[in-house]
């Protein structure tokens, strides 16, 4: 009873939150190069968090299994105009952006299963490490006066292939989810060896500017001794906010929605809606889309909270 009422004054102190608006489009590549950590759930539920507090904000799903995609509601089977055709055809992506059903000011640029062999089809293009870029550019440039995006969230697959690189080379700022088990920070060296190989040779500015610390269970050693060892790697970059192992975030993509709308109630659903509380009040002033757009070469529940598990 008392964590319920704990929880109902939770959202009621995140509903009466205004988010502060970015001075111009933050551009976030949500990255991890080990498979199964959460990464597009942490998108699409923290664009989902920032466009409930009144935010506008784009999901590109880059991710050939477009999984963002079916958690916004948004469809993609092989008809639908998608991210493949603005990559391999140069098609606006004005012209493929969806308004999420559920949630006001969320919008989605959806994958289609044509995304899988698109890395073939790209090493032939011309600037084929820019095409993300210059059509997020485009369309940026593009927006009317009051209507601007205020965060773009780029999904992207585990594996650094085209895809990848073009989410990199596109954004101004990594997003990082790192779940708290064992084996959480493999690969983690990796990820950051070929970030810095992005800035050297196509993006200067992109940095990691957040991590996010997912299926946390305060009632275990080992969750505490991952985010001890994260936080003491990345002081600056881990968000205060972690993300409990919650059932309803599992099921809420099933329903073709996010944790956001489907158990607004849930500890996931509050947890996410303070991590991008956290990220808007860390980026409010930030000028992250065109700081790397102009340079690039054209070549919650606060970590000590224990963390309880949703009953269905």
């Amino acid at each position: 009873m008392r964590a319920l009422v704990q929880e109902q004054e939770q959202k009621k102190a995140l509903d009466r939150r205004t988010l502060p608006k970015p001075e111009a489009t933050r551009v976030l590549t949500v990255a991890n190069q080990k498979g199964g950590v959460g990464k597009t759930t942490t998108t699409v539920n923290v664009a989902a968090a920032l466009a409930v507090a009144g935010l506008k904000v784009l999901v590109i799903d880059l991710d050939p299994q477009g999984n963002a995609s079916t958690a916004l509601g948004i469809p993609h089977h092989a008809e639908v105009t998608s991210i493949y055709d603005v990559l391999v055809d140069d098609t606006p992506l004005a012209e493929i952006v969806q308004p999420c059903p559920d949630i006001d000011g969320l919008f989605c640029a959806p994958a289609t299963i044509d995304l899988a062999g698109s890395e073939i089809e790209l090493v032939s293009l011309v600037a084929r490490e820019t095409r993300l870029r210059r059509a997020i550019e485009a369309l940026l440039s593009g927006q009317p006066d009051g209507e601007e995006y205020d965060y773009v969230l780029i999904d992207c697959p585990p594996s650094l292939g085209l895809l990848t690189v073009n989410a990199f080379v596109a954004a101004g700022e990594v997003f990082i989810p790192i779940q708290c088990e064992y084996y959480a920070l493999e690969g983690l060296s990796q990820l950051l060896k070929n970030i810095e190989l992005i800035r050297t040779h196509l993006n200067p500015t992109l940095h990691v500017s957040t991590i996010l610390l997912t299926m946390f269970d305060g009632r275990t050693r080992l969750s505490a001794q991952v985010a001890e060892e994260v936080r003491s790697h990345f002081p600056n970059e881990t968000l205060r906010a972690t993300v409990p192992r919650s059932v309803r975030v599992s099921e809420a993509p099933s329903h073709g929605q996010t944790v956001i709308t489907y158990d607004p109630m849930s500890t996931g659903a509050l947890a996410y809606r303070e991590a991008a509380a956290e990220l808007a009040d860390r980026g409010a002033g930030s000028d992250s889309y065109h700081s790397s757009a102009d340079s690039s070469d054209d070549s919650s529940h606060d970590s000590d909270t224990p963390g309880r598990e949703d009953t269905p």
